[in-house]
């Protein structure tokens, strides 16, 4: 794509990286996703995603997959396996790595010596408690430590000892010697490496130093030639220290930061603290519960990744915070599968009815369309019979004025099949509710249309007994009940989230899908397959979306 095209033009984001291009700045665009391996990715970071490998492909560039394990205490392969599949899930490779913040931490640990060494740092033996309260306010400016103006020899030696394992957590920090009366607190001379004993995944116990964030962040990119340092918003403050140490560090290149509003959603929560204390306290079944907003959860949910990619597309890239309704998700999810998904018949809670006037050994497999909306999906067949399953939503007693579906008396049309007329219905005694239809059905209507142009106001789906296979169905729906959950998200769990229905009768073809397949339940929603616990012969369906329309609509 040309950098100066009015299409790579469509965020500010673009803009500037074709500006670097037209102007010579740079040959080629390399940019960076850099998650911290202490979490499973959620929907926020699939943003983020599109955006640095998007703008690598449509430059011809390339985007490095880093992972910035600077903190082992909550690090573990686990996650890094995670994040690896899901950018891969997203549709995405990496052109180099992937790569590790660890990779670089003895280069790390040199620019800290040369910042020393230059007396733009320092060994601080403070409390972080002692350096909290002295940084000052937004309003007043911090006041300098006793260990600032210590001889770069002195913070050299306490730098090894840091190194060796000599002192325990907490002695001391490295310090960058800035201004403690800069208005931006993240100047005031910021920690760049701290002592931590712990295990590393990757390094085990070699380090117990370990770089701040913001110190790892920019030398790492600078060592990996990325052009374009694309992150969330809230490190926007963070940028002129990012700048700082690219420019006072000896470094291969100079990347530049951008900063682009981060995607939030209502309904949900898109904190990887809270959603690892959903897991912990049992709220969901793990990072993977099709409820979470964790790309794992959306995946095994049967989210199409095209439908993701298109989401985070109408979102945008924007320099301003705001919040995108669920529903607008729902939508893109909901326009993908209606395109792809083949339809099938399943009943979610059984009315039987028989047919009176059908054989009592008939047997009919009527043509069904697949997919009304792709003709080259082809047809299947549906096998027909006397007694058949219909929905208890789709049958009233004493129907109101503006219930169109089956009652006594009325005629309606079965999907594929025939128009059937209610003669009468057996009731439970000790409750009142139906338990059984009796139907008449009008032979010359097969397939659905009536010769004498006769219409009918409901078309209702249904599954033969005889040949109905069964499945396992999980209604999902928003794991909130409020749109902004907050702090106090734990008494806005909507208590409805999850509903499980056993022996659903489906048609039998569905009854042998293949795991991981989505398809349409028709007039109910879409469905996945999930892949770990449906078994041959009896699938476990997840909803992925409802259908625009409820299936109980007159």
């Amino acid at each position: 794509m040309d950098p100066g095209s009015k299409e790579f033009r469509r965020d500010f984001v673009r803009s500037l990286v074709g500006a670097d291009l037209e102007s010579g700045k740079h040959a080629r665009i390399v940019t960076r996703f850099p998650p911290e391996p202490n979490g499973y990715l959620h929907v926020g970071h699939a943003k983020s995603i599109c955006l640095n490998f998007g703008i690598a492909l449509e430059t011809g560039g390339q985007c490095n997959m880093r992972f910035d394990d600077t903190n082992p205490e909550k690090e573990s392969d686990e996650y890094v396996r995670s994040i690896l599949e899901d950018v891969r899930w997203l549709g995405f490779e990496w052109g180099g790595g992937p790569y590790y913040a660890s990779d670089y931490f003895e280069t790390i640990f040199a620019a800290a010596c040369e910042l020393v060494e230059k007396g733009l740092a320092y060994v601080d033996e403070q409390t972080a408690d002692e350096i909290r309260a002295a940084r000052g306010t937004l309003t007043e400016a911090g006041s300098g430590s006793k260990w600032r103006e210590r001889p770069a020899s002195e913070s050299l030696i306490r730098l090894d000892e840091m190194r060796a394992g000599a002192l325990p957590d907490g002695a001391c920090v490295l310090r960058a010697r800035i201004d403690m009366a800069s208005p931006n607190i993240n100047l005031r001379d910021p920690s760049l490496l701290r002592i931590r004993r712990a295990t590393h995944h990757r390094t085990g116990d070699q380090w117990c130093v370990y770089p701040m964030y913001d110190f790892a962040h920019p030398i790492s990119d600078a060592l990996e030639g990325i052009t374009h340092s694309i992150c969330t918003l809230e490190f926007e403050d963070h940028r002129p220290l990012y700048d700082w140490v690219v420019a006072n560090v000896t470094l291969p290149s100079r990347p530049r930061q951008i900063e682009f509003a981060r995607l939030e959603l209502t309904h949900t929560i898109l904190s990887k603290r809270k959603l690892l204390e959903l897991v912990k306290e049992g709220h969901v079944a793990g990072w993977d519960d099709p409820r979470m907003p964790t790309l794992a959860g959306m995946r095994r949910r049967g989210v199409p990744p095209e439908a993701l990619r298109d989401f985070c597309e109408r979102v945008g890239v924007a320099k301003a915070n705001s919040v995108v309704d669920m529903a607008l998700l729902e939508h893109c999810v909901r326009e993908n599968l209606n395109l792809e998904a083949p339809r099938y018949m399943g009943v979610l809670r059984p009315l039987k009815v028989v047919i009176e006037n059908y054989p009592e050994d008939g047997e009919e497999w009527l043509p069904a369309r697949n997919n009304p909306e792709d003709p080259s999906a082809g047809t299947r067949e549906v096998p027909f019979a006397r007694e058949l399953w219909i929905e208890r939503d789709d049958f009233r007693i004493e129907p109101g004025k503006k219930f169109w579906r089956l009652a006594v008396g009325r005629e309606v049309r079965l999907r594929w099949a025939y128009f059937i007329t209610c003669t009468r219905v057996e009731v439970d005694p000790a409750t009142g509710e139906p338990v059984l239809v009796r139907c008449t059905y009008d032979p010359s209507t097969r397939g659905g249309d009536s010769p004498d142009g006769r219409k009918v106001k409901a078309t209702l789906h249904w599954v033969s007994v005889r040949h109905a296979g069964t499945a396992e169905v999980r209604l999902y729906d928003r794991l909130f009940s409020d749109m902004s959950p907050g702090d106090d998200w734990r008494e806005r769990l909507n208590a409805d989230s999850l509903e499980v229905l056993q022996d659903c009768p489906v048609e039998p073809a569905l009854a042998q899908i293949e795991k991981g397949a989505r398809v349409q339940l028709e007039r109910v929603g879409y469905f996945c397959v999930d892949a770990r616990d449906s078994r041959v012969g009896r699938p476990a369906l997840n909803r992925i979306v409802g259908l625009k329309g409820a299936a109980t609509q007159t």
